[in-house]
């Protein structure tokens, strides 16, 4: 009795052990085929590509799009860069670190960066666009709102109703400029002024530089307003109203590369055996966007 119970058991395990096998196989196909599926190049290691960056949402960080120019520039195979971008722009700094590497592949490696602008490429991400050597927008697309937003809750008339005080101990009159539980005082109000349209300058100057227009006529545009890629396109402000199809079309042609192109973009996101079997877990995550109203800064943003 005992010696058929032993082997009953056994056999549980070794076909439980059998089943988890198989099952782990079919996981790790999956899984390899959407790795190779992300690349898009998984099959085409040869011959002239394009690389394909994704400039998507609010710029909080210039990572990982510098990184993903900066490989696609020291790789020899591929032929041209087109930045796809759908963004309504975001920090100051950011917005300018990806503008510096996109003139840098252009100019220290001589490789052609073409801008495709999907819905939106208003401030940062139309600061960024301006260092392409050519824009390509939709005639409905959002283009333009060149200039500097700051802006923060104030809550020191709720902190006077809860009978709550802010104590702040600082080193000089602007050193808790911003301080959302009080006003600005006039000196910080010209300060903070100051600082924006310092910035202000920078965004036209670049813009100007990058699109070979004057700075006073970017300046006369420099209001705040978008406007559509139709519109955009009289403004000098793009070069062409086209679809990304048209976009990689039309950069295939001028870097000499014949027939459909292969397109390449970077791998993001790798997703362990792990992870696929429990899910994505990022959508409980507090994003970064929503934190965004809560932050006390500088940005390129249109909103």
């Amino acid at each position: 009795m005992a010696d058929r119970q032993s082997r009953t058991l056994l056999w549980i395990l070794i076909g439980g052990g059998a089943f988890f096998l198989f099952v782990l196989t079919i996981f790790s196909l999956v899984y390899l085929t959407l790795r190779a599926g992300t690349n898009q190049a998984g099959f085409a290691a040869f011959g002239d590509r394009i690389g394909v960056v994704d400039l998507d949402g609010v710029i909080f960080s210039p990572q990982p799009v510098v990184d993903e120019l900066k490989n696609f520039a020291d790789d020899s195979s591929v032929k041209a860069i087109i930045l796809h971008v759908n963004s309504p722009g975001g920090g100051v700094a950011a917005s300018e670190e990806i503008y510096r590497e996109v003139k840098r592949v252009r100019e220290e490696k001589k490789k052609k960066v073409i801008v495709s602008i999907e819905t939106v490429g208003a401030s940062g991400a139309y600061y960024v666009s301006s260092a392409a050597d050519k824009i390509y927008a939709d005639n409905g697309s959002i283009v333009g709102s060149i200039g500097v937003i700051a802006e923060w809750v104030n809550y020191g008339d709720l902190m006077k109703w809860a009978k709550l005080k802010s104590e702040v101990i600082k080193t000089g009159e602007f050193k808790d400029t911003g301080n959302p539980s009080r006003e600005l005082t006039p000196a910080e109000r010209a300060y903070m002024q100051s600082l924006i349209d310092n910035m202000f300058g920078q965004f036209i100057h670049a813009v100007a530089d990058g699109r070979g227009l004057k700075y006073d006529d970017v300046k006369s545009i420099a209001d705040g307003k978008v406007w559509t890629g139709q519109e955009a396109l009289s403004m000098k402000l793009i070069d062409k109203v086209g679809d990304f199809q048209a976009a990689v079309n039309d950069t295939a042609k001028s870097v000499g590369i014949s027939g459909e192109p292969t397109l390449v973009r970077p791998e993001r996101d790798r997703r362990s055996l792990l992870d696929l079997m429990l899910g994505d877990l990022a959508k409980y995550i507090p994003d970064q966007e929503n934190a965004l109203g809560r932050q006390i800064g500088f940005y390129y943003l249109w909103k």
